[in-house]
């Protein structure tokens, strides 16, 4: 009977002391965290074991391989080697000799992420597995357009500020600084089958000269940048030409002027359609009077023009008795008004 208890209390001892030598050998390794194109590495550590290392071994379960598959095995004798076909972006950068089988993997992609098991094979207890999981953040592809609003008295979208295809969702938001209560922004985003997620973000507002040139900003954060991007966004305000102005630059010489957005194109013509040629120089918007023959006698046209419309204004010009006298003609609806702008003798006008 005595040898019975002290079998049974030698078999009780060895059987806790293998539970003990079991639940302190640990296998390590950690969530990861890497930026689409950066490169992370996949720790895997054993420790507190004094059995034999046979083998370490790799599988994947990703976004591009659904189904759990093993890819690397590293063996004492033979090394480091790909299974299933070589991804060159795996690099073996533990030691067997350490107990250590982490992996690296450069030009990471989306398409990685996914769940990376590490196993160790050990005598004569078997396998021993961790889990890796790999997340990969996707930067946004920003973008800003303009929307092109006409000059109006409508509420409309200005412009738009884009953060494309990021992982997680980037924020977007605008800075207006002295256009608060002038315009304003609406969001909303959309999600796509890889998980990545557009945000879109239009500036609203009344398209009015008063904010026209005025400079906002749009400001994307995302935990895939390293740094919060700033767009620089200059309001525009598309319109025709407004009033054209003719004025005189110097004696002989006239400017044709106008506000318009976009620049107007600015051409000079003749109501006869002829063109004293010697006589008149025409050069951008100006006019210049070379001589004073009558045959400069005329009502000339300046036309400022771009795609939202076009506005004349007109010049008339007459030499009589020893003089050469400038008038500006301005049509409007129903009448026509004669402004005397210059009157020149021809001494003044000879070169």
């Amino acid at each position: 009977m005595l040898s019975i208890y002290v079998c049974f209390y030698l078999c009780s001892c060895l059987l806790s002391c293998d539970f003990l030598s079991l639940t302190a050998l640990q296998v390590t390794g950690g969530n990861m965290t890497v930026v689409q194109g950066g490169t992370v590495v996949l720790p895997c550590k054993l420790t507190d074991t004094t059995e034999d290392l046979n083998q370490i071994s790799w599988q994947r379960k990703t976004k591009e391989r659904p189904r759990n598959e093993n890819f690397f095995t590293i063996v004492q004798q033979a090394g480091p080697k790909f299974v299933n076909g070589e991804d060159l972006r795996f690099k073996f950068v533990g030691s067997m000799s350490d107990l250590n089988g982490s992996l690296q993997l450069s030009s990471v992609t989306l398409l990685d992420e996914g769940i990376y098991t590490c196993i160790f094979t050990l005598f004569p207890s078997g396998n021993h597995i961790t889990e890796i999981p790999l997340n990969v953040l996707v930067p946004p592809v920003s973008s800003l357009k303009d929307n092109h609003p006409a000059l109006g008295k409508e509420e409309v979208s200005l412009g738009t500020c884009t953060a494309a295809a990021s992982k997680p969702p980037a924020q977007v938001k605008w800075v207006i600084g002295p256009l608060e209560g002038k315009v304003n922004a609406i969001t909303s985003s959309t999600k796509h089958d890889n998980d990545t997620t557009t945000t879109v973000s239009s500036l609203l507002g009344v398209p009015t000269r008063e904010i026209n040139q005025r400079l906002v900003h749009c400001v994307i954060t995302s935990a895939a940048l390293s740094k919060e991007e700033t767009l620089p966004f200059t309001i525009q305000v598309y319109f025709a030409p407004m009033e054209v102005i003719i004025h005189e630059r110097t004696k002989d010489t006239f400017e044709c002027v106008t506000e318009a957005n976009p620049n107007a194109d600015i051409t000079w013509s003749r109501s006869d359609n002829s063109w004293p040629q010697s006589a008149v120089r025409m050069e951008d918007a100006t006019l210049q009077f070379l001589s004073m023959t009558s045959n400069l006698n005329g009502l000339y046209q300046c036309e400022a023009s771009n795609t939202y419309g076009t506005k004349l204004g007109h010049l008339y010009v007459h030499v009589s008795s020893g003089e050469i006298r400038f008038d500006l003609v301005v049509v409007n609806v129903g009448w026509i008004e004669w402004v005397s702008v210059a009157s020149y003798t021809y001494g003044l006008l000879t070169r």
